[in-house]
């Protein structure tokens, strides 16, 4: 969580780092320990602040998770903040609460990606279920990110032959095809496949398709 909010991290060794952990935002005290209550009542950690300054003061583990943002806050806003953490290619998700049932406040904030926007007073239920999607999609998020660092590894350890042999295996050229295209043996091909295979860290031409349109969206 910390690094995309571009705050420091601490260690975290003492917490398992896939734990979820919720960081509630608010300058009502009342309303900020209330949320806190409900989510530890289900065994979800968090942190509170006061304000979107303390917040970014603070050094937070990195663990998934989401933030639960007023949207109206002394200093930066709620809706501020957002900008600020879009800006930084941030995606961690947001759940945003307001006492004033703005339609304009809440089209703008789940355009900018905010994953709910509850009007207060709402049921406990109602922000355990936004949380419980906002943390979904973090993990989601995370998962991918890893999936394509390690793809982006991996394709860096191929030779620029591997590589060539690679593009034209997932184009589904058979190794003959292979071979004539790029004018080399078919053992010669059946070799760079097999270390392809094994760099990419896959067992299947499926897998490795999967992994090589991870790259192409990252390009």
């Amino acid at each position: 969580m910390s690094a995309a909010l571009g705050i420091r991290a601490h260690d975290a060794s003492a917490v398992k780092a896939d734990t979820p952990l919720v960081v509630v935002v608010d300058d009502d005290d009342g309303m900020r320990d209330g949320v806190r209550d409900v989510l530890r009542s289900v065994g979800i950690d968090s942190l509170g602040f006061a304000s979107t300054t303390d917040l970014l003061a603070e050094p937070l583990p990195d663990r998934p998770g989401c933030l639960i943002l007023d949207v109206r806050l002394p200093g930066l806003s709620g809706l501020d903040l957002q900008t600020k953490l879009n800006g930084m290619g941030n995606k961690l998700p947001i759940v945003f609460m307001t006492g004033y049932a703005d339609v304009p406040m809440s089209v703008r904030a789940m355009k900018a990606g905010a994953t709910d926007f509850l009007t207060k007073p709402f049921r406990d239920q109602e922000m355990l279920d936004a949380v419980s999607v906002a943390i979904e999609r973090d993990r989601s998020r995370r998962l991918e990110l890893s999936a394509a660092n390690e793809a982006v590894k991996s394709a860096s350890s191929l030779t620029p032959r591997e590589q060539e042999v690679m593009e034209a295996v997932v184009r589904g050229l058979l190794n003959k095809q292979v071979a004539h295209l790029l004018d080399i043996s078919e053992v010669t091909v059946k070799i760079h496949r097999g270390n392809v295979m094994r760099k990419m860290n896959v067992t299947s031409l499926a897998d490795l398709v999967r992994k090589v349109e991870i790259l192409k969206s990252l390009a």
